[in-house]
């Protein structure tokens, strides 16, 4: 569950996303200060990739595009790759290729302006808003749940704002900030006028 300033949103293995892009970070910061250190490099992405693998956790393209399948090498255009445009007569098309200069892997990708992301699209938005109003509803609908405070989603609490007090309330509420109710002052009053009458009797 990751929580924003304003709504709840819901984000699965939230703490393995950031370890993915605190390694993702780490290989570009070593290979920015020293060009030579391509194997920390390489370590860093691989045990990005083992963790994304172990937890089957889905990757931006952006990402996986400049990482290297058989080595694992972060790929930068100049540093640890070479990037070449290359076009075919038969489909008359323009690729991009980045070749690895480690383990000489190449990457083919067809230039097309037009061509967009499943995941910028907006139908692959829409999906990820059913997913999670379906979260929603099974957790709220689920009463075993709600009685188990350690199992409770976070979308069926709601906070709890303090509203506006009744004329009752305001009366009942002294000046130093304590508040009284009626029943202990009949409480109170119940009882001296016991205490009064034994001492009549007596």
């Amino acid at each position: 569950m990751f929580w924003t300033t304003n709504t709840p949103v819901w984000l699965k293995d939230r703490d393995a996303y950031l370890r993915l892009n605190f390694l993702y970070q780490a290989a570009h910061c070593v290979l920015a200060q020293n060009p030579d250190n391509t194997e920390l490099a390489r370590f860093y992405c691989f045990t990005q990739k083992t963790i994304a693998r172990r937890l089957v956790l889905r990757q931006d393209p952006s990402v996986k595009r400049t990482l290297c399948k058989k080595c694992y090498s972060l790929l930068i255009p100049g540093v640890t790759a070479t990037t070449r445009q290359k076009s075919k007569k038969k489909c008359k098309a323009r690729f991009t290729v980045t070749t690895c200069l480690s383990c000489g892997e190449k990457k083919t990708f067809l230039n097309n302006p037009d061509y967009v992301l499943w995941s910028d699209r907006p139908e692959a938005q829409l999906q990820e808003h059913k997913q999670t109003c379906k979260i929603i509803e099974t957790w709220s609908n689920n009463s075993d749940v709600k009685q188990d405070k350690k199992h409770v989603c976070p979308f069926v609490l709601s906070t709890a704002v303090p509203g506006p007090l009744s004329k009752n309330q305001q009366k009942s509420k002294h000046p130093d900030g304590s508040s009284s109710s009626k029943g202990s002052e009949d409480q109170a009053r119940a009882g001296s006028s016991s205490d009064a009458r034994a001492a009549i009797r007596s």
